[in-house]
């Protein structure tokens, strides 16, 4: 199996006519047949850039637990299924942090995904103060989230192809106040243990793909690694030459 890029746009661009544009130009420009892109734009836009995509999937920046009913502000995994959504992000670092999501939380939405049919992204990974304090306490940040995210999961209804796990660093993040380089040999070590725990507990192969500020210049320093899968992008999925050339990174 080839490896995934998955363009996490965040609340970016600001017209759903610039996200279709933006999206029908890195379509273009993908010539890649065994490796997979999805694309997550804002929620507002799932349906217009759904329908411009012909080859790269469709994937949502968040989902709530619920099918219908009194969930003011919320989109659930129902909903989702009728944008023709492949993936969605869940847990992701800005979500835990901004809107306080728990645990609990992240469960209860991996769980409704994966029960119903659409794919999931897991995001995990430790902040600057826990990576300070050693790769020890690192593992079991990541363990302990792990553990309660994916709690109750059943491998009878996960496939490979049904759960990615992206391991997201978060002291590596662009835009963050502690962010600096990370590098390729420390995010194999830690992806390499998610792999271990999760076929430890849950007896799960997931692809583990990263996604600690991926951009031109070191994709393919991450992606020629055997044990990483792909990659989550941020703010270069944005510029459509650079994404590509992540995409044709991940082909080497």
């Amino acid at each position: 199996m080839g490896k995934i890029i998955i363009a996490n746009w965040k609340t970016n661009p600001d017209t759903p006519e610039k996200a279709v544009k933006l999206a029908r130009e890195i379509e273009k420009g993908v010539r890649d047949k065994k490796n997979e892109v999805a694309i997550a734009p804002p929620m507002p836009y799932l349906l217009p850039v759904g329908q411009a995509l012909k080859k790269i999937k469709l994937a949502a920046q968040d989902v709530f637990w619920g099918d219908l009913g009194a969930y003011t502000g919320e989109i659930s995994w129902h909903q989702l299924k009728h944008c023709e959504v492949s993936y969605v992000i869940v847990g992701h670092s800005e979500r835990r942090r901004l809107v306080g999501e728990t645990d609990e939380m992240i469960n209860k939405k991996v769980l409704a995904c994966l029960k119903h049919g659409l794919s999931v992204i897991l995001c995990v990974g430790e902040p600057k103060q826990i990576r300070h304090r050693g790769l020890v306490l690192v593992k079991k940040f990541i363990s302990n989230q792990l553990e309660k995210d994916l709690r109750g999961i059943k491998s009878s209804f996960t496939s490979r192809e049904s759960l990615v796990i992206a391991y997201e660093p978060i002291w590596a993040i662009s835009g963050s106040a502690a962010s600096h380089p990370d590098k390729p040999n420390d995010a194999v070590e830690v992806i390499s243990y998610i792999r271990t725990i999760t076929r430890k507990l849950y007896r799960l192969s997931p692809r583990i793909i990263y996604g600690g500020s991926v951009n031109q210049k070191n994709a393919r320093s991450f992606l020629s690694q055997k044990e990483i899968n792909g990659a989550l992008v941020g703010g270069a999925s944005l510029k459509p030459r650079e994404f590509l050339k992540i995409i044709e990174a991940a082909k080497q």
